[in-house]
């Protein structure tokens, strides 16, 4: 699977933004099904496909050694983090409108500079720290926590957004030491696992074709995206990528204005454009400064 597109940082950036467009697409097939399955099935669905595909795509000596890991450990860990990330999205997504939603979790890069100092030990600079303020500033623009709208799960993308940074860092450092296909093993059998434990609590079946060719079309969004991140990954620096991840704000916006009609009003997109502004400098400045490190990665 991996060799099927070419290395260098081309590819990587064009990975990059193909995972964005199928991470949106999850992201607006996952907001159309909230209301008609539980949450527990669409995690359910969608891993147990992630496993399938994976074991179905692969020769059948690579099958026999899927399960082996350099980082068992961190592979379950990471499986746990995209679980984590899959359910606070799913409630997310009920009360806020798709482009919001990604915006908020765009701040991923920023709270990675959070995550640094504190696993790292690294120096972050005043202006750094600026950026990330300016990031979450930008972030309670868009939720208005005094707003007539809000609920409290217009407040779950903020740790949705520290999943993600964890999930990333994992991404990042599993991608140096396991193959893809281990990576997409490992994730989609800690995710069935997870939700097959609840699933005989919250078991309801699909009501109509309709529903059940959404479930399909989700799983396959979600297992390509990731694949495609992962490849992205395993090709180039994440200071490279990182900047082209604020272009998943821009098709969330054309989604949630094609399939729901909603465009967002002045005050959220100052808070979208603080959140890009803030986000895009961030990295600028960690791709040229870099910073010393006491501690050891990941």
């Amino acid at each position: 699977m991996r060799s099927l597109i070419p290395s260098g940082k081309p590819a990587a950036i064009g990975c990059t933004l193909a995972a964005l467009a199928f991470f949106v697409s999850l992201d607006t097939t996952t907001k159309v099904l909230a209301a008609a399955v539980p949450v527990v099935m669409v995690v359910w669905f969608r891993y147990l496909f992630q496993v399938l595909l994976t074991v179905a795509t692969v020769t059948t000596p690579r099958r026999r050694t899927l399960h082996h890991s350099r980082r068992p450990g961190l592979q379950v860990l990471r499986g746990l983090m995209l679980v984590m990330a899959t359910v606070i999205a799913f409630y997310s997504l009920k009360v806020m409108p798709i482009a919001e939603f990604t915006a908020v979790v765009t701040l991923t890069p920023l709270f990675v500079t959070l995550l640094a100092v504190w696993r790292l030990d690294e120096r972050v600079t005043p202006l750094e720290w600026l950026l990330v303020l300016g990031g979450l500033v930008g972030a309670l623009v868009v939720i208005r926590p005094t707003h007539d709208l809000f609920h409290w799960a217009t407040l779950l993308p903020l740790l949705l957004v520290l999943c993600n940074a964890l999930f990333q860092m994992l991404t990042r450092r599993l991608a140096e030491v396991d193959d893809v296909t281990t990576t997409q093993f490992y994730t989609g059998c800690v995710g069935t696992l997870a939700a097959t434990l609840l699933l005989p609590w919250t078991w309801q079946t699909p009501p109509s074709l309709h529903v059940w060719g959404l479930l399909l079309l989700l799983c396959v969004f979600g297992s390509i995206g990731h694949l495609l991140l992962i490849m992205a990954y395993a090709r180039a620096p994440v200071a490279t990528l990182t900047p082209f991840l604020y272009f998943q704000i821009v098709f969330a916006g054309v989604s949630g204005w094609f399939v729901f009609g909603h465009v967002p009003d002045l005050t959220a997109f100052a808070g979208i454009t603080l959140i890009g502004l803030c986000g895009s400098l961030g990295t600028w400045l960690a791709a040229r400064m870099p910073h010393p490190s006491k501690g050891a990665p990941l």
